[in-house]
């Protein structure tokens, strides 16, 4: 019996894989570390109304640190198709600009619970702001076009016809939440008011994030692999 021929695209394939599911786990984590690292740490601070605004928290170098990571994997991320690279070096950069331009400090916590002096920057903030939106839009499109794309045409069924559905709901989900934080952001002093507490932008941000995280675990052949 002949043994089989060595798969010279083996350890690229499992490269593509394992980067799929690093930057997954990053952000499904990100949010819960956050979270747990808040009752640790920050005794006696009001919990931030945004995932950006533990930048001034002792956990932003947690924040931005992740952040960090996540933006080389995209940029160490080519994918299959032209798409898909520029779409990863869109979200690489646009995640590394989301690091390094925080939002303002605004006044959710007294200067005691900040680790940096309050300096707010307006121009930051906008671009804190426009990097976040087109992050986030980058990761819709991966899951709604990149990630339903099929190399096989013709009818599909399967696992790659499941991994389709999940896809596109994740995609929705990011949208839907894009929508939300937006609403959030403009909505009326009154309106927001009942529902600051409820920290609607850190829900939404940590929704987004999940479904991000979630899909690219599917597409780092995690969950619904196909049969071989």
């Amino acid at each position: 019996m002949s043994s089989q021929p060595p798969n010279h695209n083996q350890g690229l394939v499992i490269s593509y894989l394992t980067l799929r599911k690093v930057v997954g786990v990053l952000g499904m984590l990100l949010p819960f570390l956050l979270f747990i690292g808040y009752f640790l740490f920050e005794r006696g601070c009001s919990f931030p109304p945004s995932i950006s605004h533990f930048y001034y928290t002792d956990l932003g170098n947690l924040f931005v640190g992740t952040l960090c990571a996540v933006s080389l994997f995209m940029f160490s991320y080519n994918g299959h198709d032209k798409g898909d690279m520029i779409a990863a070096k869109v979200a690489g950069l646009f995640a590394m600009l989301v690091a390094l331009f925080p939002t303002d400090f605004g006044t959710y916590a007294g200067m005691s619970c900040s680790r940096i002096v309050d300096g707010e920057n307006k121009v930051a903030n906008v671009i804190h702001y426009i990097s976040a939106t087109i992050l986030f839009a980058t990761f819709a499109f991966f899951s709604l076009v990149q990630f339903t794309k099929t190399n096989k045409p013709g009818r599909m069924a399967g696992a790659k016809k499941t991994r389709n559905g999940v896809y596109k709901i994740c995609g929705w989900v990011i949208v839907f939440c894009i929508a939300g934080i937006a609403f959030v952001s403009f909505a009326p002093g009154n309106l927001y008011g009942k529902i600051k507490d409820f920290k609607p932008t850190f829900v939404l941000e940590t929704l987004a994030l999940l479904a991000f995280g979630f899909s690219w675990l599917i597409k780092g052949d995690t969950f619904f692999r196909d049969n071989k």
